[in-house]
């Protein structure tokens, strides 16, 4: 039930502005040249032999893609996709009966496959390897052994944390690619491309100030756009330039750097109470009042991205640029005083 639950709601659009938004065609998606130009060689080798693609492990940040990627293959191959994600798949049958709809060719997608549970990972072998699923029934003296033969299928996994995947798991995809975040020219071109879509009277200006506050990531990019959208349309003309941007995502408090409300009171805690540390994990988040989590996946990656914190054996540390950042210098003495 679950599953079946998990299959509907994921295939669902969550708005038709969701919807539009998603390139169904390698023509139509902006960045990743290198993945992009290797999937389309998988693609063209696999239609020549009339075979099926090997499995593929898409990795990276959120908001980069990788979903998208596996649809596009689909649509590329001309065959179905089944979309599922790790935690969802609790035991066997989960399992069982999303392989065993399959077709030759179609594609199985699990996101956030590194939280697959190891008993699953086990069941998932073979039917990668040998294309078949050996199901054990009942348990005790009761317990049996049934093999289910399998449609040769693709499976594209899909994870933001690449390093918890195991190593007989990762070695049973035919290529790995990761997605890295996007330049500010990138983000510009799939900002306009939404904007097309979605039917936005954009100038490119407006567009770079949204793609340059967007944080490397076309979702956030997408997400920012719809919101200076609303902000055009009840405080402008309808139009967005880059004033009208600026003054949109001013009111979101991000500012020129993409940095947001909590990733500055991050680096101000950081600097002003633990003397730019280093200083752990927890010991931040206390001071935040903020999950550790949420701080180690949503705000630190960006800003060790761009500089203004580094992660060390003994705790995060504020770098030079997050001192600028702030208008504070630090002396040789570890004090710290205004511009």
């Amino acid at each position: 039930m679950a599953e079946n639950f998990y299959q509907e709601t994921i295939q669902s659009p969550k708005s038709p502005f969701d919807l539009s938004l998603r390139p169904p065609l390698f023509s139509e998606f902006q960045g990743q040249a290198r993945v992009k130009e290797r999937l389309e060689l998988m693609v063209a080798a696999a239609k020549q032999r009339g075979d099926v693609l090997e499995h593929i492990l898409l990795s990276g940040p959120p908001g980069l893609g990788k979903t998208s990627l596996a649809f596009i293959l689909a649509n590329s191959m001309g065959v179905n996709i089944k979309s599922t994600s790790g935690p969802m798949i609790e035991k066997a049958g989960d399992l069982a009966g999303l392989l065993t709809t399959l077709e030759r060719g179609d594609i199985l997608f699990i996101d956030e496959i590194h939280r697959l549970q190891p008993a699953i990972e086990e069941y998932l072998y073979p039917a990668m390897e040998d294309f078949r699923l050996d199901i054990i029934i009942d348990q005790g003296p009761n317990a049996r052994s049934v093999r289910l033969n399998l449609p040769k299928f693709t499976l594209v996994g899909a994870t933001t944390r690449a390093g918890l995947i195991s190593s007989p798991l990762r070695s049973r995809f035919g290529m790995t690619s990761r997605l890295d975040y996007y330049s500010t020219e990138e983000l510009t071109n799939v900002i306009d491309r939404s904007a097309g879509l979605i039917a936005i009277e954009i100038d490119r200006e407006g567009a770079g100030e949204i793609a340059a506050r967007s944080r490397g990531t076309p979702r956030i990019a997408n997400n920012l756009l719809r919101w200076v959208r609303d902000y055009a349309q009840v405080k402008a003309s309808g139009a967005i330039n880059k004033e009208v941007a600026d003054l949109a995502l001013k009111m979101l408090d991000i500012d020129n750097d993409g940095l947001d409300e909590m990733d500055k009171r991050l680096l101000t805690a950081l600097i002003s109470r633990f003397q730019g540390g280093p200083v752990g994990l927890n010991s931040l988040a206390v001071s935040l009042g903020e999950d550790p989590g949420t701080i180690e996946e949503v705000n630190e990656p960006y800003l060790i991205q761009e500089g203004y914190l580094q992660r060390t054996a003994q705790g995060r540390v504020a770098l030079p640029k997050a001192y600028k950042k702030l208008g504070l210098e630090r002396t040789s003495h570890g004090q710290k005083e205004l511009f």
